[in-house]
């Protein structure tokens, strides 16, 4: 269900920014999200498509960029990628590690149309 609150931020953000650059429609959103948040891909596109009827953002394409997650070991420095379970350091085999990507979300970029300004013919 958190889906619906993020999708409506999204909404919210985009139409902010489409009026800020005058926009007559936004047609694709860029989005961030990095593999270990519980954000899925299919429930935020169920939402957006019934939120956003009706206003600039109507039919506007979602675009899904997944950021694997890395960790940092904090006892040797070590980077290493996020395996299938968690793991100790490879190097060390300590266990005290610090996430370093995999929890990002965030709206990267949008694309919009502008009205043409030549004169109807």
């Amino acid at each position: 269900m958190h889906e619906l609150a993020i999708t409506e931020t999204l909404l919210e953000l985009a139409l902010k920014h489409a009026e800020k650059e005058n926009a007559v429609k936004v047609t694709d959103l860029y989005i961030t999200v990095g593999v270990l948040t519980s954000i899925v891909d299919d429930s935020v596109q169920f939402y957006w498509d019934i939120i956003s009827k009706k206003t600039k953002c109507e039919n506007a394409t979602l675009h899904f960029e997944r950021i694997a997650a890395a960790f940092r070991c904090e006892e040797c420095g070590e980077e290493y990628p996020f395996g299938e379970e968690l793991e100790p350091c490879p190097k060390c085999k300590a266990i005290n590690v610090k996430i370093i990507s995999g929890e990002e979300f965030f709206l990267n970029s949008i694309s919009i149309e502008r009205q043409s300004n030549e004169p109807s013919k």
